[in-house]
Order: C-alpha cells, then structure tokens, then sequence
C-alpha cells in the first residue's frame, strides 16, 4: 500500500486517499504523505465487530485518537480525515439500521474531531428516497457542509439512481470503481461500487 501512495504522489493534480482501519492505518498514511484518509464506521454494531473488531464506543475512541495524531501533523502536511459511516442503509447482518442512530453516531464522529463524514451504503440496500431522506437528516444535525460523499454500491441496480438523489441534495464527491470492482468481505451477496466509466457518462 505504501509503494502505491508513493506512486501515485507522483502523478500532478491527483488527490491520493487512504481508506485507514485503525490508528496504525492512520500513522502509515501520513507517513505515505497522503491528502486524505477516511476510516470507516459501521453503523451497524454487529458489522463493525466483524469488520474491524471494535464495538461503537470503541471505534469513536479510536476515531478521536486518529483525530489527535492529525492534529499534531504541520499544518502544510495536514491530510484531511473523514469517517465513512458505513452500512448506513442497511446490514446483511442486522438489517435495517435505525436512522435516529445514524444521526447520533454522526455528530459522535463530529465530536470526537473529524473534518467530515460520509454515507456508505455498503451493502447496495440504498433507494433513492433513503438517501434524500438520510442525507437531510445527517446535515440537519452537524452541517449542511460537513456531508459531501456518499459511497455507493450497485447490488440493486439503483447505484445511478442514487447519484441523482444525493446530487440533488448538494452531495459532490461520489466514490466509484473502475469496471464496478469492489465488494465487501462482511457483506454477502453485495456486488461491487459503483462502475466509474458509467458514473462519468452520466454526469
């Protein structure tokens, strides 16, 4: 990983971003001199253990030991650091997840020091009215600017469908995926991000 964040250093004008599982992921990170990092918070609890063996109040402990670390970097080598919230519509495991719930671990995100967070629809349950509707109720409570991603997967067919929803909502950064790669260990049945190709076409 850290010969790929070297690399792509390299190339003028890209943005290089790590997803990080741990504050160890964070110090490799800004070791490779990355511009962003991004650690994902299942909304599920069930799902968090088996993903990354944290419970909630954990991963927000780890979050802000990961928040501290960035804080003490110099200011012109600073990455940004966003939370995922992943799962947040939805886990293969516990079902739906409670959108109060969401709302409250965002702002405990926020809290504990993150610059942002995003929506993480890791299993490919979202439906376009579920994102309007969980992108309104997580700016409303930490910030109309500090919501801007959402990470999409296309398990339904709906991965487009929910660009356009969450686009009409102000969100302005879309992760995708060359050819639709991607996928989720601690996700079964759940197809791959979002095709890039198709996502530029679109727009």
């Amino acid at each position: 990983t850290a010969e790929i964040g070297a690399y792509a250093k390299t190339i003028p004008n890209l943005d290089v971003v790590a997803l990080i599982p741990n504050l160890k992921g964070a110090e490799y990170a800004i070791e490779a001199g990355v511009d962003d990092m991004s650690i994902p918070f299942s909304m599920s609890e069930t799902h968090s253990i088996n993903n990354v063996r944290k419970d909630h109040a954990a991963m927000i402990e780890e979050i802000r030991a990961i928040a501290q670390l960035v804080a003490a970097q110099p200011e012109t080598s600073r990455p940004y650091f966003e939370v995922g919230l992943s799962t947040a519509f939805g886990c293969t495991m516990e079902g739906p997840v409670s959108e109060d719930q969401i709302v409250d671990l965002a702002e405990a995100a926020m809290d504990a020091g993150v610059s942002e967070v995003g929506l993480s629809d890791t299993t490919g349950y979202a439906n376009p009215a579920q994102v309007t509707r969980l992108v309104r109720a997580v700016k409303s409570a930490i910030g109309a600017d500090k919501l801007n991603t959402l990470h999409l997967h296309n398990t339904r067919g709906l991965g487009l469908a929910n660009v356009m929803a969450g686009l009409e909502e102000g969100i302005t950064t879309f992760d995708s995926s060359l050819g639709g790669l991607g996928g989720c260990p601690f996700a079964p049945g759940a197809s791959g991000n979002i095709v890039t190709e198709d996502l530029v076409f679109m727009l």
